[in-house]
């Protein structure tokens, strides 16, 4: 397969009077590519939590990515989404608002992702912030942002056009490691009939448990 990829690409810098040799070492350099994150003595685990409720969490990294330089737009996250039958896309959009019910943006009813999201509301959310070697995911579910179903509000906006609230069941703080033994801590709500293994999960706030996923 390998080299069938590197014929076709050589054909194509061929055709279009490009270096292939210069080409081709960029692509094998990439399984090189590492970057060092934080250092073993900068770690996030349960003690460094500023909340046990995740929103509260996710607002406290939210608000530093904002105050961070290097990051532009600390509100950009992937959003994930499939049809009914499984085949998945992602693309991204920006945070336009979050409280305690969920995370909230805006889109085109009708787009791709609109249109997914109406046959089967199940998504995931992910920020990345890389100055600061964070990532947040969240999944759950989207319903239709309730604010333009009033008929008080005068928004000039297109009919086309409105809003989505992301109800999350989960949330996952990551923080890299130069070791590449990452700091992953989990929020979920407690199924039904689940009993805390108190080793293992602990209690959080309104209805959340949380667990280290690793290392």
């Amino acid at each position: 397969m390998a080299s069938f990829v590197l014929s076709q690409f050589k054909t194509a810098c061929v055709r279009l009077r490009l270096p292939f040799i210069h080409l081709r070492c960029r692509m094998a350099d990439v399984a090189d590519m590492r970057t060092p994150y934080r250092s073993s003595s900068d770690t996030f685990d349960v003690e460094d939590l500023v909340s046990r409720n995740p929103f509260k969490q996710f607002e406290s990294w939210f608000d530093e990515a904002c105050h961070t330089p290097d990051i532009v737009e600390a509100n950009a996250m992937a959003l994930a989404t499939s049809t009914k039958n499984g085949l998945p896309a992602v693309r991204m959009v920006l945070l336009k608002g979050f409280d305690m019910q969920g995370f909230k943006f805006f889109t085109n009813y009708e787009s791709r992702k609109s249109s997914e999201l109406q046959e089967n509301p199940r998504c995931c959310l992910m920020f990345y912030w890389d100055p600061l070697k964070r990532s947040v995911l969240s999944t759950r579910y989207a319903e239709l942002e309730e604010e333009f179903k009033d008929p008080e509000k005068i928004i000039p906006k297109p009919d086309y056009w409105g809003g989505y609230r992301v109800i999350p069941d989960s949330f996952e703080f990551w923080q890299g490691q130069t070791n590449r033994l990452h700091d992953r801590i989990k929020f979920r709500k407690m199924k039904d009939g689940e009993i805390l293994k108190k080793n293992i999960t602990h209690e959080g706030e309104d209805g959340w448990v949380f667990e280290r996923l690793s290392p």
